[in-house]
């Protein structure tokens, strides 16, 4: 538990979030109109985004499918009736005056996430619901001067709000609920995740109170959009809480927003509550009926989802927990890392993909469909690795040569003369002149007085066969010939 000292004593963080993931489809959840990322301005709106009198609309299956499969793998409770109502208020992005979403009976219950958090340690969130409903459109206040411009072709976008129950206390527990959420979108194809692109927002909703006491009133920190922020929302909206209670101060149930250049929340609106919503059942659509027999078909054909990878990692490769938290983070990953893994040693078959190839990948700022080492060609690496054709040291010099020029290591290592050196005649001939060159060294060694110069001597011979010489046999033939 994360503790905020104050000067009246400890104060505790009660954090609930409500997470806006936009649903991967073709088209919106009531308009056929197309949900491309980027279009020009007002290019993408039927007449039902644009709230025409007289229109109709019509639910997208696609959409309700995307839902389900969201919620089957939050591990929650799939609500075969649910009911769309209409969120009535003003604003100029809102064509309708109203939004359609759903609040008495959302389309999924209460579920749950499984945090990795840094200490190696697990914490389980729940979830407390998970519902559909319309984006609105969005305004552009940078365009001009004294004018608001308004593109609607993000109004009618499907949209899944994904509600935690207040279980978190502390930034670091949401940033790990927001990386595992977004890993569970991703894996099951339902959200791409591009807090950037706005496709996953959230809000955080945030109170303080003594530790374990009632809970204190809370506030409403709105559309953060990337995890680094959403902490430094929490880190500077529970300092301004802390700051004003212990002056004797109380906190004013309000949406606010989050200020990056500044680092502070200030102050959009007062909180709203239900009723001034006016929510009642979109006349428009009927209740939603899910057949029993298509949620079951929708849960047969889900992918293996990352807590699961990452217990298969850690059973059949003997991998760490955290090391198969890092592989499985991304399933592009995990595929990736089980290409380089399959008839290889798998443990070192992780150190290259973590530490060499993501290593090279993070310094290079490219992503894993542009990187030009495939599994296949450092899983060739490996296999000159195994069959000691190379030293580990040479394999990690012809991994940035590979990096660099897209090559295969077995053309490299061919090319430039690279192989390991295990030809006894060869080494003995080495440490034969090593020996001869250094006798004060000799001498330390065979007193006793300086044991761990073996390891100057295997240096020397290293760098006298230009590091082709196979280490191993370098100990054991030196051993032999200083008599240890």
């Amino acid at each position: 538990m994360s503790l905020l000292q104050g000067t009246t004593g400890e104060w505790e963080m009660v954090i609930g979030l409500e997470v806006h993931a936009q649903v991967i489809s073709n088209s919106k959840l009531f308009s056929g109109a197309s949900t491309t990322f980027g279009a020009a301005p007002n290019s993408q709106v039927s007449i039902v985004d644009a709230a025409m009198p007289g229109m109709l609309p019509v639910l997208n299956r696609e959409c309700v499918a995307q839902a389900i499969r969201t919620g089957l793998g939050l591990k929650a409770k799939i609500n075969l009736v649910s009911v769309f109502e209409r969120k009535n208020y003003f604003y100029p992005d809102l064509p309708q005056g109203y939004q359609i979403s759903q609040y008495q009976h959302p389309i999924v219950g209460e579920g749950s996430i499984l945090l990795d958090l840094d200490n190696g340690e697990t914490r389980e969130v729940g979830i407390e619901r998970l519902h559909l409903e319309q984006d609105a459109g969005k305004s552009l206040h940078d365009q001009h001067p004294r004018k608001t411009f308004v593109d609607l072709n993000r109004s009618g976008v499907a949209l899944m709000e994904i509600v935690s129950k207040p279980d978190m206390r502390s930034a670091e527990e949401v940033g790990a609920y927001l990386r595992k959420l977004r890993s569970i979108l991703r894996y099951l194809g339902t959200c791409d995740g591009n807090m950037d692109e706005g496709s996953m927002r959230c809000d955080v909703n945030l109170s303080l109170r003594r530790p374990g006491g009632p809970l204190g009133t809370r506030t409403e920190t709105k559309n953060v959009n990337s995890i680094r922020f959403v902490q430094q929302a929490i880190e500077a909206e529970a300092r301004r809480q802390m700051e004003i209670l212990e002056d004797g101060g109380s906190i004013e149930q309000e949406t606010r927003l989050f200020d990056s250049r500044r680092g502070e929340t200030r102050s959009m609106r007062s909180k709203e509550e239900a009723h001034d919503y006016r929510y009642f059942p979109d006349p428009d659509l009927l209740p939603l009926e899910l057949e029993p027999a298509w949620v079951e078909d929708l849960k047969a054909a889900l992918p293996e989802l990352p807590d699961d990878k990452k217990a298969r990692f850690m059973a059949d490769f003997g991998l760490s927990a955290y090391d198969a938290g890092v592989l499985v983070a991304e399933r592009a990953n995990a595929d990736f890392y089980e290409e380089v893994a399959k008839g290889r040693d798998a443990k070192l078959a992780a150190n290259w993909v973590i530490t060499n190839f993501f290593g090279a990948l993070n310094a290079s700022g490219k992503g894993l469909e542009e990187a030009p080492v495939t599994a296949a060609q450092l899983g060739g690496l490996l296999d000159l690795l195994a069959d000691d054709t190379i030293s580990g040291r040479i394999a990690k010099d012809v991994f940035e040569e590979m990096w660099e020029s897209g090559k295969d290591a077995a053309v490299i290592v061919e090319e430039k003369g690279l192989k390991q050196i295990t030809d006894t005649g060869a080494i003995e001939a080495a440490i034969a002149k090593v020996i001869a060159d250094n006798p004060g060294q000799v001498e330390q060694y065979t007193s006793g007085a300086n044991p761990k110069v073996i390891g100057w001597f295997v240096g020397q011979v290293m760098k006298a066969t230009q590091g082709k010489a196979n280490p191993g046999m370098v100990n054991q033939l030196l051993k032999k010939h200083l008599g240890g």
